[in-house]
Parts: C-alpha cells; sequence; structure tokens
C-alpha cells in the first residue's frame, strides 16, 4: 500500500523563494513565446570578467580537481583574512586569522550555517522588515523564531537602534542585518550600524552581517562593514561572497569571518553536508580578491552601468506622481509601493499584461510594496519603467 509524503517537521513550514519563483514563471513564459522583461532576478547581467575566467583555466590545467580543506584552501582564507584585519586597522588587535574564515558554497550556506551555530529552539531572531526572503526560513529551520521588526520609512525603510529595542523579547539571540540591503538598496551608514552593534554588545546578542552587495554603492566606493565600527568582533559573523561584485553568480563561493569557535562550528557542520566549495571556484575567488587592480577596474565598469540604469528608471518612474519609492543607494533594485498597496495584485498585472516580471513586496515582509532588479539591459531597464508607467495609470 502506498502512503502519501508528509514532510517532516523540519521542512513542514518551509517556503518556495519567491524572487525564484518570479523567474520560473517569466522563464515558462518566454518559453511560451511571450516577450518577458525579468526584473525579478537578483543575478548581474554582466560576464565575468576575463582575468578570473583565466585563473580558473589556469587552475584546471595545474590539477585543481580534488578536495580541498572543508574550510577552503588556505591562500584564499589568508585573503579574506586579510581584508577583514585591515577593516580593524588601528583598534590594537589581534589579526583576524585563516582559522576565523570558512569558505561555503555561496554566501546563502555560511548564512544557513551560521544560523544553526548560533541559534536553536527557544531563541528568537530579529529580522528587519523587509529583508531577503531566505532569512526567515533559515531562521525557522535552525528551529528558532524570527522576529520582525519593521523598518522607519522616514530612513528608507531601515531598522534603528531603537527600533530593535522595542522588537527584543526575553529570549532574544540575535540579529541578522543586511547592507546594501536587498530588497530596497538602502544602504546603512557608519553610525547606523555602529549604534545596531554597540545595542548587540550591550544585550550579548549575535550579529550575522550579510554584506555581499559591499561594493555595490553608488555614493561611496564600498558601503560601511560592521567590522568598521563594531567595538568588538566577539559576536560578529560576517558574511560575503564574489555572486554580486565579480558577477560570479554560477561560480558559488561565499565565506563567513566568524569567532574562531564559531568558525570551527560551522566548519563541523559543513564537513557532514558539501564538504569543500568548489575547489576552481575557490581558485577562481583567490584571484579576484588578489588580482586587485583588475578586479577594482572590472567592479567599477559594473557599478558605473548599473548607476547609469538606476538614474534612467528613476527619471521614468518620476512621471507618477507620489510614488514612494526607496533611494536604492547600493545593490541593483527598486522597492516601490504599489498602486492601490497591493504589490501582489500589481506584479501579476505587470507580468500578465505588460510581460514585465517583479517581485511582489509580500515576499520581503512588506504586501504594499513590490522589488524591481535593475539587472538586465539598460534599453529593458527604460523600456520596462514605461510599462509600469503605463500600467500605474492606466
Amino acid at each position: 500500500m502506498s502512503h502519501p509524503f508528509v514532510p517532516s517537521p523540519n521542512v513542514a513550514s518551509i517556503k518556495e523563494s519567491a524572487t525564484i519563483a518570479t523567474s520560473q514563471r517569466a522563464q515558462a513564459l518566454r518559453a511560451a513565446g511571450r516577450s518577458i522583461i525579468d526584473l525579478g532576478a537578483g543575478e548581474p547581467d554582466f560576464a565575468t570578467p576575463a582575468f578570473i575566467l583565466e585563473a580558473t583555466k589556469a587552475a584546471l590545467d595545474a590539477g585543481a580537481t580534488h578536495y580541498t580543506a572543508v574550510e577552503g584552501i588556505l591562500p584564499l582564507r589568508e585573503a579574506i583574512a586579510a581584508a577583514a584585519t585591515r577593516r580593524r586597522a588601528g583598534r590594537g588587535e589581534a589579526p583576524v586569522t585563516a582559522g576565523e574564515v570558512v569558505v561555503t558554497t555561496g554566501s546563502k550556506q555560511s548564512l544557513q550555517h551560521a544560523a544553526f551555530a548560533l541559534f536553536g529552539p527557544g531563541d528568537d531572531v530579529l529580522l528587519p522588515v523587509p529583508s531577503w526572503v531566505s532569512y526567515r526560513e533559515m531562521v525557522g529551520l535552525a528551529r528558532a523564531r524570527a522576529v520582525s521588526v519593521p523598518g522607519d520609512p522616514g530612513r528608507g525603510l531601515k531598522i534603528t537602534r531603537t527600533l530593535l529595542e522595542r522588537c527584543a523579547t526575553p529570549r532574544t539571540r540575535g540579529l541578522m542585518l543586511n547592507s546594501p540591503t536587498n530588497p530596497t538598496g538602502a544602504v546603512y551608514d557608519a553610525d547606523e550600524l555602529r549604534a545596531i552593534t554597540d545595542l548587540a554588545a550591550e544585550r550579548g546578542w549575535w550579529v550575522i552581517s550579510d554584506e555581499i552587495y559591499g561594493r555595490i554603492t553608488y555614493r561611496v566606493p564600498e558601503a560601511p562593514s560592521v567590522l568598521d565600527v563594531a567595538a568588538s568582533r566577539d559576536h560578529l559573523v560576517v558574511i560575503n561572497g564574489v555572486a554580486k561584485a565579480y558577477a560570479m553568480t554560477g561560480f558559488r563561493i561565499g565565506w563567513c569571518v566568524a569567532p574562531r569557535a564559531v568558525a570551527r562550528t560551522m566548519t563541523a557542520l559543513q564537513s557532514h553536508t558539501t564538504s569543500n566549495a568548489s575547489t576552481l571556484s575557490q581558485h577562481a575567488t583567490l584571484a579576484a580578491l588578489t588580482r586587485t587592480a583588475e578586479a577594482d577596474t572590472a567592479v567599477r565598469a559594473m557599478v558605473g552601468e548599473f548607476r547609469a540604469r538606476r538614474d534612467a528608471a528613476r527619471g521614468i518612474l518620476s512621471a507618477i506622481p507620489g510614488l514612494e519609492l526607496i533611494e536604492p543607494d547600493g545593490a541593483f533594485y527598486l522597492f516601490f509601493k504599489a498602486p492601490g498597496g497591493d504589490g501582489s495584485a500589481f506584479a501579476t498585472r505587470l507580468l500578465e499584461e505588460e510581460g514585465i516580471a517583479v517581485v511582489p513586496g509580500a515576499a520581503f515582509g512588506t504586501p504594499e510594496w513590490v522589488r524591481a532588479s535593475y539587472s538586465v539591459s539598460r534599453a529593458e531597464v527604460e523600456r520596462a519603467m514605461h510599462a509600469i508607467v503605463r500600467r500605474w495609470t492606466a
């Protein structure tokens, strides 16, 4: 006798990523012959820089096709540690070491493993709202409880020390932070980050800081990191990777910088899940992080084009009277309040009637809003924005 599948309690409440679901729907319509502009994906549309591809080929030719240490090759972890040490310069601290770095299969794995290592049943974890779709699921998979902290509309929907204090509970064990922010593109300045990390230190909370968009900023060369401002690293886990800034999404390399005991625990967990991240991808990442002149040139060119797309999009959307749009100082997203306050309905109309795929704000905890990525060509961005204006006033 066959029995129906019943999900285990581990995954019973998990939901598919809304951003991936949006892109899959766009792909299905495109395969059916529709002309679709997909503003749902969080992936740069640029080619991976040539010098990184050359380094990948050189590693392949050199035989880099076998296992590495679970936590990653030593030269890569040393490069990551050195970059973190530079951010802590002048504090009289011991340098960050390779033993405090774990290289993972994408930054998503670092985030998930950090949540597993730090949180568990009975713990509350403070999450900004809006925030990336996977944070809440990651906290849930760790059997902890996600507690929403609605962002301040007057500060680009960013959270503040005051808002965290208001939402904290006796069971609060930590928080997850993201700057530049997905979905809004808002960037926390150094003073904002300092206030948050000071509160966390006072309360003994862990801070998981997702800084994957750190190099994609428009007012400063690089967004401030919690490493720049926190009085101590003792309760920080800083996540980064090469997917966004280096257009290396398919290489699947991320990392965390964490206290040694946390790094060891995350390494042990990884040893039972994926083992080491792709060996070839690690060597490609080493080139991205150490061949700085070539990398900086490539990043500046990409960010410059993103800025041009952002400015073109904002100019077109300015035709909408009273539009509420978060100022995107980083990443590559536009986050705006939908007409009538129903982001899902507006996203459906855009896709079905105009062939424009965007992500409803409900995916990020804010159902009145919509996220549109400008990681497509400038011409497509402009066509999509004109379609949004058209549909808004229809």
